[in-house]
């Protein structure tokens, strides 16, 4: 599955910009201000209806505007290609749109690929609360078994209602008794995302310690999976549920289960999240991305676009050719950098101009 062109119009400072994309690696060269982080948002846009660097979709709405859009085409293996245009208005709020119909987010997601972005904003994902973590590898539980996309809402939905049914306990309103149903059930939605969860970081263990010490990481680099709910089964859950009733009714809240699990990336038995330097939680980004793609090619699922913003600034000559050989491996990657010799040449197969509303941004291909 391939993004063959992408487009913002209007979003952030990119007036009008339209750039037809094939497969490979396509570097976005201009100096800073051009609006190359602005249009890898608008790729991301379009394709998710989100933004990697804002909760608030209004952001992305030029200064003294009304609204921002973008589209992407996206042509599957059979050739047949699919527009999705993602927009925010102030006026009507937001819209995520396949073939120009609305959808709902499961159907846009079998239309398009997944996506993994680096960006210095990205950098919560190692820097921050679990819950970055944790949200991030159900997304990759999602792409690796599409069939196990639903577990994170499943088990949210349960956990809801758990937490909903100790507050009217807590208010009188309902008797202990009535948990028994719903231990039962947040149990067998936490033993199915604690078992997708663990077996995608043993997928993913290996291939992220060859990229982080190729990356130089520094000695022993380590993805862990590091569960609340120790258990291998729904009954044990139910089982732990039940023995921290009384904790969880003076709380108010459940207290144990996978909501609280961490993903740990570490070197040497450090956490890179605590004691890392901001070049080494740089890398542990990027190898837990490449450990991702190299997952998902090797299980010939759709391979992520990868969006890699300023991913060259930091790394040495001789590790920015081996970052590229990564990419040349297959899928689909699109690189900022401010200066074009800091791309290496094996990126640069086709030149695209951009108009001059880019602020004279160029991409090399």
């Amino acid at each position: 599955m391939l993004v063959a062109a992408a487009e913002a119009v209007p979003l952030r400072s990119l007036e009008r910009l339209r750039v037809d994309l094939d497969g490979g690696v396509v570097s976005l060269i201009g100096p800073n201000g051009a609006g190359k982080t602005n249009f890898l948002e608008a790729v991301y846009f379009a394709l998710t209806g989100r933004s990697f660097r804002t909760a608030d979709r209004r952001d992305l709405i030029p200064f003294g505007g009304a609204h921002a859009r973008a589209e992407a085409t996206v042509r599957g293996e059979d050739g047949i290609e699919h527009v999705l245009l993602a927009s925010v208005s102030r006026a009507e709020g937001r819209r995520h749109l396949l073939d120009g119909n609305p959808a709902d987010p499961a159907t846009i997601a079998r239309h398009r690929p997944p996506v993994a972005v680096f960006s210095p904003d990205r950098l919560v994902l190692v820097k921050g609360p679990p819950s970055e973590r944790r949200a991030h590898l159900d997304g990759f539980v999602a792409a690796r078994w599409p069939r196990r996309g639903e577990l994170r809402q499943v088990y949210g939905r349960a956990l809801a209602q758990r937490n909903a049914l100790l507050g009217r306990i807590l208010a009188g309103a309902a008797a202990p008794a009535q948990l028994d149903p719903w231990d039962a059930t947040l149990a067998g939605a936490a033993a199915a995302l604690i078992a997708a969860r663990a077996e995608a970081v043993a997928e993913l263990s290996a291939p992220f310690a060859a990229a982080a010490e190729e990356l130089g990481l520094g000695p022993g680099p380590a993805l862990e999976y590091a569960p609340r709910a120790e258990a291998d089964s729904a009954a044990e859950i139910e089982a732990g549920l039940l023995e921290r009733r009384d904790a969880d009714l003076r709380l108010g809240r459940s207290s144990w289960g996978p909501h609280l699990d961490e993903l740990k990336l570490t070197v040497g038995a450090r956490a890179v999240r605590r004691f890392g330097s901001q070049g080494e939680q740089r890398a542990a980004l990027l190898a837990l991305i490449f450990a991702e793609r190299e997952v998902l090619m090797s299980s010939r699922r759709v391979i992520p676009l990868l969006l890699l913003d300023d991913v060259m600034s930091e790394l040495d000559p001789g590790r920015r050719e081996l970052l590229v050989a990564r990419l040349e491996r297959g899928g689909q990657t699109m690189i900022t950098a401010a200066a074009e010799e800091s791309v290496p040449p094996a990126a640069r197969r086709v030149v695209v101009p951009m108009p001059p509303s880019a602020g004279g941004l160029e991409a090399v291909a």
